[in-house]
């Protein structure tokens, strides 16, 4: 049954991706309730109401699913037990099975191993003895990545020589983590993608994404890549979709190393490597998000032009000023999206901006000439 606009739709989360959701959702006729703790979220500050609560607390969850025609997410870590909770009142949407395996990398690569996805050698990490032992196995060089809560680079450790193991895992304080070998990277890609209620995906344009401290910090659409590896990325991409029986927006992370595509990880929402859609798609990733929530037919993906996003940390706020935007709104192929952050800091993302050009070489010189102005103090 499609869920038409003048309904209420419920987001877990008040970040920036809840954010350009209500946008989305209420541009299209939607109310937005936003469950976050945070007072000044940026989504809760868009929404039409904003309940200021834990993530587990069962009175606002009430409330949440009594306000609203159907549930959905903006980040992987809501408990699965406050998803379960909700879906016995109205619609959610990922469900918790999803949210669930790709909220914990054990759970994710296991399930990635035990359906026949390629990944990078790996073992799961319970001690300080599983570590030895597979350190052995994998050997060195290595990542030792906690399972839960590592997101942006954080909670990972680079173990350069077998005789780190025992040094990052008394900084891990035990967590239970996945090592991961470290493998010759030619390129990263990321799709984001949709599911429907009935089983149809559509697929957006892959995104060839540059990382900086472990953070995303450019993605250049259409990526640089032969046709055959990418047909390869959207079919699998596509497979891991409905094996988790998905319902909703989801981008999945690939390394491809010496021509082989390898899955790196899934993220059960819209991807920060898909805000080009927002200036560069007929549909995009919010709307897109609406729309499958909503049950209603998914909208078109078609790339209406080459275009780079670059993304903006707080290390641009020089000293707490606020950036010169008229170094971007000089320009008028460059389309800027601030989240409406009132802290900047160092590693903090407090907005993103779209570079629009005739070719992906026009766009990504303007993008990296103009992120280079920014830079500067």
């Amino acid at each position: 049954m499609k869920i038409l606009p003048g309904n209420s739709l419920g987001m877990l989360g008040g970040g920036q991706l809840g954010r350009m959701f209500t946008i989305a959702a209420r541009t299209m006729g939607y109310e937005v309730i936003v469950l976050d703790p945070d007072r000044d979220s940026p989504a809760g500050r868009l929404a039409t109401q904003h309940i200021t609560a834990d993530y587990a607390d069962t009175a606002a969850l009430d409330q949440l699913a009594s306000g609203c025609a159907a549930v959905t997410t903006e980040f992987e870590n809501v408990p699965a037990a406050s998803l379960d909770s909700l879906a016995s009142h109205c619609p959610v949407r990922p469900g918790a099975r999803a949210v669930m395996i790709t909220q914990d990398r054990i759970h994710e690569k296991t399930f990635l191993r035990d359906n026949g996805f390629p990944t990078a050698p790996f073992a799961v990490i319970h001690s300080l003895e599983d570590l030895h032992a597979a350190v052995e196995t994998i050997g060195t060089p290595a990542i030792l990545k906690v399972s839960r809560f590592g997101y942006d680079g954080k909670g990972q450790i680079s173990l350069r020589a077998s005789g780190d193991g025992d040094s990052a895992w008394a900084s891990l304080e035990g967590e239970a983590c996945v090592l991961e070998q470290r493998i010759p990277l030619d390129i990263e890609v990321s799709v984001v993608l949709a599911r429907g209620l009935n089983g149809e995906v559509v697929t957006y344009p892959i995104a060839e994404n540059i990382h900086a401290n472990g953070i995303l910090d450019v993605s250049i659409v259409p990526a640089r890549i032969e046709p055959v590896l990418a047909d390869k990325v959207t079919t699998m991409a596509t497979q891991i979709a409905n094996k988790l029986d998905y319902v909703g927006v989801m981008a999945v992370e690939f390394f491809i190393s010496q021509g082989e595509l390898l899955v790196n990880e899934i993220a059960p929402r819209p991807h920060n490597s898909g805000h080009y859609t927002l200036d560069a798609c007929v549909t995009d990733q919010f709307e897109q998000q609406v729309r499958a929530v909503c049950g209603l037919p998914l909208g078109d993906t078609r790339l209406l032009s080459p275009v780079v996003m670059i993304n903006m940390l707080g290390n641009i706020w020089h000293q707490g000023q606020t950036p010169d935007w008229s170094k971007l709104l000089d320009h008028p192929n460059i389309k800027l999206h601030l989240y409406g952050k009132k802290v900047a800091r160092p590693g903090r993302k407090m907005g993103h901006y779209n570079v629009i050009a005739t070719t992906v070489e026009a766009a990504l010189a303007l993008a990296l000439e103009t992120q280079s102005s920014l830079q500067q103090a």
